[in-house]
């Protein structure tokens, strides 16, 4: 039986379509993923009364407010410089990258600048965590944590060197994504993921209660951070030391490894360098793509660029440049999430 991906099914959408498009039809496709029914609504204000097509422009204006707005006022494209084109592009290339897309091959392909691609492409990956689903996951669940990030490079003479496992030799960049994957007929249906600095086990307890239903039977490796889920779930275990897969217990945590080899073909294969206060946009990225690996191109594109255009202005990538960088460290620890360890007993 032919793979999914090897089908015509599979490819529904073309680059070659876009690069043929007008800048009229680039505008409707847009108008379309903005307005499902085609009728523009104010940018500015909800419920406002009639909208009305400002003579020779591309933009709207509102008969309560009076104010004007164009096809991108108040979205994550929002002041754009580059035609409408381009942005559909954008999101084509990056929806086919299944294993990341870097921002200076976005920018070649584009013919602009790295600072453009970069920002873009970030603002992709910050829509695409605005419209993930985040209710808590339910079924069979498994969870696993994996350290990305945070290479140390070795002394060259052979006297000189340490032993980089431990703490006191590291970097400090090294992070733990923990993965939580809810099972389906065929594979894991939704991906939830954190990033924390240590595989440990109360921030382990504390993501799983925020982000598992009670009833949930829990899949796990036999690391000790794992230990405390049982006073809240029906945990199952299963011993990598002798087995990837416990058949009698019908246990294993496939899925979840199946996306860790993922997103290391994404960091250390494409984009090489990570800084670890973004490494959850690129781990919610390849979420994102995990969870829609059985979807048509054409799909995934329609899904991307829809959460893209109803994405907020962003706060973070807006102004980029000029000097507006993130501050936080992005973690998902008990400080920021309200947690204290009383809760988890």
């Amino acid at each position: 039986m032919q793979h999914f991906l090897l089908t015509s099914a599979a490819r529904t959408m073309s680059l070659k379509a876009i690069f043929r498009m007008t800048d009229a039809e680039a505008f409707d496709t847009f108008k379309a993923l903005r307005w499902e029914d085609g009728k523009p609504s104010c940018s500015h204000y909800k419920n406002c009364g009639t909208i009305y097509i400002i003579k020779n422009s591309a933009r709207w204006k509102c008969s309560d407010c009076r104010k004007k707005f164009s096809i991108t006022s108040g979205t994550i494209f929002a002041h754009h410089k580059l035609p409408l084109q381009d942005y559909l592009t954008a999101l084509a290339i990056f929806s086919n990258g299944a294993k990341g897309h870097a921002a200076l091959q976005m920018s070649r392909e584009l013919d602009v600048q790295y600072k453009t691609a970069f920002v873009l492409v970030h603002k992709i990956r910050e829509a695409i965590i605005n419209g993930m689903d985040t209710s808590p996951l339910e079924g069979h669940v498994e969870l696993d944590g994996s350290y990305f990030g945070g290479y140390t490079k070795p002394a060259n003479v052979k006297a000189n060197r340490k032993d980089r496992r431990k703490p006191e030799n590291q970097n400090g960049q090294r992070r733990c994504v923990v993965t939580m994957r809810q099972r389906g007929d065929v594979g894991a249906v939704r991906t939830l993921t954190f990033v924390i600095k240590t595989e440990n086990a109360l921030d382990l307890t504390a993501l799983a209660l925020e982000a598992v239903s009670p009833e949930t039977v829990v899949h796990a490796d036999e690391h000790l951070g794992y230990d405390r889920l049982g006073k809240h779930f029906t945990v199952r275990r299963v011993n990598h030391k002798v087995q990837y897969s416990d058949l009698q217990a019908d246990c294993n945590i496939n899925q979840c490894e199946s996306y860790n080899a993922r997103l290391e073909r994404c960091l250390i294969g494409v984009h090489h360098h990570v800084a670890p206060k973004y490494l959850i946009q690129y781990a919610a990225e390849m979420a994102f793509h995990k969870d829609f690996r059985r979807k048509s191109n054409g799909g995934i594109f329609q899904t991307m660029a829809r959460r893209a255009i109803l994405s907020p202005v962003s706060k973070e990538w807006c102004g980029y440049w000029q000097g507006n960088h993130r501050v936080w460290d992005g973690l998902d620890t008990l400080d920021v999430g309200g947690w204290e360890p009383g809760d988890l007993n």
